[in-house]
């Protein structure tokens, strides 16, 4: 039986502060490909290919920056595809009292997410998209496609505790959402290792799961 192809496209700051809020930093440690395979239609549809967005922060702490690279390099041995934007300074004064200071604002991330979308979509690389991500930047995109290629399909998946993007759901075919028993059931192991098994990378001590009760 012919499977319909699905890509899954990844907003990771978006996904990141999400996972964030929840309090539970174990759960930044998510086996993306095996949760975007939780949104599949088992019989009917086969993952082909994770994409996943992010920009390196500079202006975070070093232990953050080692959990962040650790990460990364740990979806690249489960086969997901990187693709990195970047943080840019930026002044910023409070309306009330007249502080400045320097914030730091992420960017190229959306670009990045609806180019490959539409270049995916004129390649014919995928019947299906799943779009992880609340960001309504991501709307235009994905009205294109649809207005390009009506017999493809792009569903909305919400991250976790985060309200569905209005936009997205007008745009999009369909929309779900991320739970967080879904991401607690998509833990990577403690250690992963590449066939070779001359490279490997561990869990952070930061991402630790607290409860015994978390199988991973």
């Amino acid at each position: 039986m012919h499977r319909q192809r699905v890509i899954c496209f990844i907003d990771g700051l978006n996904l990141f502060h999400a996972i964030s809020a929840l309090n539970r930093l174990e759960l930044q440690w998510t086996d993306l490909k095996k949760l975007s395979k939780v949104f599949l239609k088992s019989h009917s549809e086969e993952l082909t290919e994770v994409f996943y967005f992010f920009a390196f922060a500079d202006h975070i702490s070093e232990s953050s920056k080692k959990c962040q690279k650790d990460y990364i390099r740990a979806l690249q041995l489960t086969g997901v595809t990187i693709i990195s934007g970047h943080f840019k300074e930026k002044n910023r004064k409070c309306p009330s009292c007249g502080h400045r200071w320097i914030g730091h604002e992420e960017k190229e991330t959306d670009v990045n997410i609806a180019l490959s979308l539409l270049d995916l979509a004129y390649q014919n690389a995928f019947d299906r998209a799943l779009l992880i991500s609340n960001d309504s930047d991501l709307a235009p995109a994905i009205q294109m496609i649809r207005k390009r290629f009506p017999q493809k399909r792009v569903t909305t998946v919400s991250p976790p505790h985060y309200f569905h993007s209005r936009e997205l759901i007008q745009a999009s075919s369909d929309k779900t959402k991320i739970k967080v028993e879904q991401l607690e059931r998509c833990l990577l192991p403690s250690v992963l290792s590449d066939p070779s098994r001359l490279i490997s990378v561990s869990r952070p001590l930061e991402y630790m799961p607290k409860s015994m009760g978390i199988m991973t």
